[in-house]
C-alpha cells in the first residue's frame, strides 16, 4: 500500500503563505538548498537528513502559483516507481501532468491527474523501484 508522505501548498504571496502557515499552525517555513524555488514547510521535527523523526510524520513544501502543475494543496504519495504509477493512472483514466524527474539526490517527483481533476505528487525516494 502506497502512503501520503508530503504535501504541496501553492502559493500567491510567499511572505503572506509563510506568515499565516506560520501564525496559524506554528509551522517553520525553511529555502530549499541550492538556486530552487522552493521552500520546505516543516510541520514536524526533522534528524539530521531533514526527514521526520516522529513515526507517520509528514512535512510539506510550497512553490510559486503556475510554477508547478498544481494550482491547489495537493498530497504527494510514496511509490515504488513514478514510472509504474503514471502507467496505473493512466490505465485507469488519469493523466500524467508532469515528470517524472528527479530532484537532487533525494528521489523522483511527478505529478498525475486522477478520474475527478484532481492532481497528485508522486515521490520516489532514491535506490528504490
Amino acid at each position: 500500500m502506497d502512503r501520503v508522505c508530503h504535501f504541496e501548498v501553492p502559493y500567491s504571496d510567499k511572505d503572506r503563505m509563510e506568515k499565516f502557515y506560520s501564525g496559524v499552525f506554528g509551522w517553520q517555513a525553511m529555502p530549499a538548498p541550492g538556486d530552487v524555488p522552493y521552500t520546505f514547510l516543516i510541520t514536524t521535527e526533522v534528524n539530521e537528513q531533514h526527514m521526520p523523526k516522529e513515526p507517520g510524520g509528514i512535512n510539506g513544501g510550497s512553490y510559486a502559483r503556475g510554477e508547478q502543475g498544481a494550482t491547489s494543496p495537493l498530497i504527494v504519495i510514496e511509490v515504488e516507481s513514478c514510472e509504474q504509477r503514471i502507467r496505473d493512472v493512466e490505465a485507469a483514466g488519469g493523466a500524467n501532468v508532469m515528470g517524472p524527474h528527479q530532484v537532487g539526490d533525494m528521489g523522483i517527483y511527478a505529478q498525475v491527474k486522477d478520474t475527478e481533476d484532481n492532481i497528485i505528487g508522486l515521490w520516489q525516494p532514491l535506490g528504490r523501484g
